[in-house]
């Protein structure tokens, strides 16, 4: 299973980015769980946000509100929608399948939110 990540760069406080996720390789992402994770250097990668099969949501609580994860199973996508971006949003944002017991990453995309 692959993942490749986009859609980061750079934003200002209060502006909005939108992380894609494209996943390959695996045959049955229905059944799979997704999520975003990020990390500040020196800091522990942390989860945001997650998604089910069900399409259930749980979500960090410094980005519920403001922060949407969906996914697409026909094109195997998992979108997160960021807005009202902070300083503190700042940092790599990563995708995470866990398919079978096993977990997969994609390669990082950077969100800097900076004026």
């Amino acid at each position: 299973v692959q993942l490749q990540a986009s859609g980061g760069g750079l934003v200002q406080p209060g502006g909005s980015l939108r992380l894609s996720c494209a996943v390959s390789g695996s045959r049955i992402f229905s059944d799979d769980v997704l999520a975003w994770y990020r990390q500040v250097p020196g800091e522990q990668r942390e989860m945001i946000a997650i998604i089910g099969v069900g399409r259930g949501t749980n979500y960090r609580e410094s980005v519920r509100g403001r922060f949407t994860i969906t996914r697409d199973n026909g094109n195997m996508m998992v979108y997160l929608q960021m807005n009202n971006l902070k300083p503190e949003d700042t940092a790599v944002y990563y995708c995470n399948v866990e398919e079978r017991g096993q977990n997969y990453w994609g390669q990082g995309t950077q969100v800097t939110v900076s004026s």
